[in-house]
């Protein structure tokens, strides 16, 4: 692991760091694979790559940059022709931003070729990795996900099917990865479900992705989500499932639903877009804006949510904050002289809309507080009267060390000043979050103290799941730092 990524003042996000796919038995393997990692884009834009298998041997191509960047040229596409295909796309955040750490990672090993693709964080990879090195192990990278592929190698297991088996058993995490190997497609969930994974189908072809947009775009028709903890292999024998792991309680990543899936997507039998909607209404129900005019959402995450809100208060809604989506994260490098600009390369007011109007303003989250000021200050400037802030998700105090670009304890602005405080300094006329029981709520839950199987919300409540093994035992402080920022996938 290496150094954290610079930070970028114009984009205070939390972010995912990668996206997942894969598709078995089909002659436009590669062209599908890119088209699915196209709808996935929203989940890793640092880069991307493909490994595809035609029967005779493996072919990789890995790109620095979008989808588009790497897979449009049609010679591209046809030197990875294939009969199966595994995709990625990566969100840097820690570990340098070079084309050895893009995936899928691929080796040629003693039972043959091996590629792996995975969107999550292993908590205890540091730990693996020294112990690797120590007796000879050799890494190309600083990515986590080439400890499993040396796991792999080093299983004295007969099939490539127990040698994954024995390498994930030894890994602890959150985590979804895609696998390919002669013939053979494997995906799997960590035991406790954090990260998804989703099974589809395409006439004959099988199909693995991170969310079920990705099937939307091919055509191919949702079967159901890879349980926690199961693995399936999909070879010419059709698919098998089985469960390698102990029994745990499912935690599904509950940061999905407010922010990273695209809102067109079904995760865990739920509509995104619903679930956000719902949101907004329960936010609307604990902390209602009764002299507002107006509910303006901060685009594009916080628009099913203001929606909701502004259906459960009986408000209009309008776009009262207007995006631009042509801008990259290296549009303009973020210099002295124009810095001063902040959130206008992306965010812009809408001044006929909100002007002299007193504004419920809907976002997802705050993190940092950078964004959230500065819309506040574009905003005033187009003359509101008032701009009471309304967020879907409780205040994030916590990182997340299971595959989320998250900032550090002392970065976050929750876990440092009270919702009074964080008001004052985004200048806002009043701030509320809805409530973590709130949240349940909207999510058709039971409650969060359920014995019922429910979310993994450690970011918003400090209560992690699954062993934080690294976090806990590394002394040096810059290599804590890079495991407490979310592993290098």
């Amino acid at each position: 692991m290496t150094d954290k990524a610079p930070f970028d003042a114009t984009d205070d996000r939390f972010h995912e760091e990668c996206g997942v796919f894969g598709i078995w038995g089909h002659e436009d393997a590669t062209a599908l694979t890119a088209l699915g990692l196209h709808a996935l884009q929203h989940r890793g834009q640092e880069a991307c790559g493909i490994v595809a298998y035609d029967g005779m041997g493996f072919k990789t191509h890995r790109g620095m940059g979008l989808v588009s960047d790497n897979f449009s040229s049609r010679s591209v596409v046809e030197s990875l022709r294939g009969i199966m295909a595994i995709g990625h796309n990566r969100y840097a955040t820690c570990g340098a931003s070079e084309l050895r750490n893009v995936q899928p990672i691929f080796a040629d090993l003693s039972f043959g070729g091996f590629g792996v693709a995975h969107n999550g964080n292993l908590t205890n990879a540091y730990k693996l990795r020294e112990k690797l090195v120590a007796d000879g192990a050799i890494f190309q990278s600083t990515s986590d996900t080439e400890v499993i592929v040396h796991l792999v190698a080093r299983s004295t297991k007969k099939t490539v099917h127990d040698r994954i088996v024995e390498a994930l058993q030894t890994i602890e995490g959150g985590y979804a990865l895609v696998a390919l190997a002669e013939g053979k497609m494997i995906g799997v969930r960590d035991p406790h479900g954090v990260r998804p994974l989703v099974l589809g189908r395409l006439n004959d072809a099988y199909v693995l992705a991170s969310e079920t947009c990705a099937f939307d775009i091919i055509g191919a028709e949702y079967i159901r989500d890879i349980d926690p903890g199961e693995m399936v292999t999909i070879d010419r024998d059709d698919i098998s499932s089985v469960q390698p792991f102990k029994n745990t309680q499912s935690r599904f990543c509950i940061f999905e639903y407010v922010y990273f899936a695209r809102p067109d997507s079904h995760l865990e039998n739920r509509s995104v877009y619903e679930a956000r909607k719902r949101i907004g209404a329960e936010l609307a129900s604990e902390a209602p804006a009764p002299n507002a005019d107006l509910v303006v959402p901060v685009p594009d995450s916080g628009v099913p949510s203001a929606i909701g809100f502004a259906q459960a208060a009986n408000l209009p809604f309008d776009l009262g904050i207007i995006r631009n989506h042509y801008v990259g994260r290296t549009f303009i490098e973020p210099t002295d002289q124009i810095r001063h600009l902040g959130v206008k390369l992306k965010h812009s007011a809408n001044a006929d809309v909100i002007q002299g109007k007193s504004i419920v303003l809907v976002d997802d989250s705050i993190v940092r507080g950078t964004t959230s000021r500065k819309i506040v200050e574009m905003l005033r400037a187009a003359g509101v009267r008032e701009v009471h802030m309304r967020i879907s998700c409780p205040p994030t105090k916590h990182p997340c060390f299971y595959g989320i670009a998250t900032p550090t304890y002392e970065e976050l602005l929750a876990n440092r000043m009270s919702v009074p405080e964080i008001a004052k300094y985004i200048g806002v006329d009043s701030l509320a979050y809805v409530s973590l029981d709130g949240l349940y709520r909207a999510l058709k839950h039971p409650g969060r103290d359920n014995t019922n199987p429910q979310f993994c919300d450690a970011c918003l409540s400090g209560e992690y799941p699954v062993n934080l093994t690294d976090y806990k035992t590394v002394k040096d402080a810059a290599k804590r730092e890079a495991v407490m920022s979310g592993g290098d996938d």
